[in-house]
């Protein structure tokens, strides 16, 4: 049941899977332990950053073109307004890493239980592969 109350404020990202549709593997979808937050405010805004904990150092004070191709796809960052419609908190998006993804509504099933937030269920392309995934992403209230 949607419950803004409970939803607002920061949460830490503990972990994020993806299945894939097509042949049901599960791997870590930004490697393992991944560095993430998503906040909910009162003002029907929100913010998610994500990025793969093991990216690698730069060699130079700027990033080259390659590293900067690595740098993009071991990330996820966007903003959006939000709606709550029952078990479901709907992004949407105005601004994204990724302009791919443009103004869209990314539409989220989840379930809090305590300070724990699971977003889960909602099949989805992975926009580095191109595959049809699940998304599975649980967070601490920090």
């Amino acid at each position: 049941m949607a419950n803004v109350a409970a939803l607002l404020g920061t949460w830490r990202m503990l972990s994020w899977t993806r299945q894939v549709v097509a042949s049901g593997e599960v791997t870590d979808a930004m490697g393992a332990d991944p560095i993430g937050y998503i906040s909910y405010h009162a003002d029907g805004r929100m913010m998610a950053l994500v990025v793969n904990r093991h990216r690698p150092p730069l060699q130079g004070p700027r990033p080259t073109d390659d590293e900067k191709i690595a740098l993009f796809d071991s990330m996820l960052a966007y903003s959006a307004s939000y709606t709550l419609e029952d078990d479901k908190v709907i992004h949407h998006v105005d601004a994204s890493w990724n302009p791919a993804w443009g103004a869209t509504d990314l539409i989220r099933p989840y379930f809090l239980d305590g300070d724990t937030l699971v977003i889960s269920d909602a099949p989805g392309i992975d926009p580095t592969t191109g595959e049809e995934v699940i998304y599975r992403i649980e967070f601490r209230k920090v």
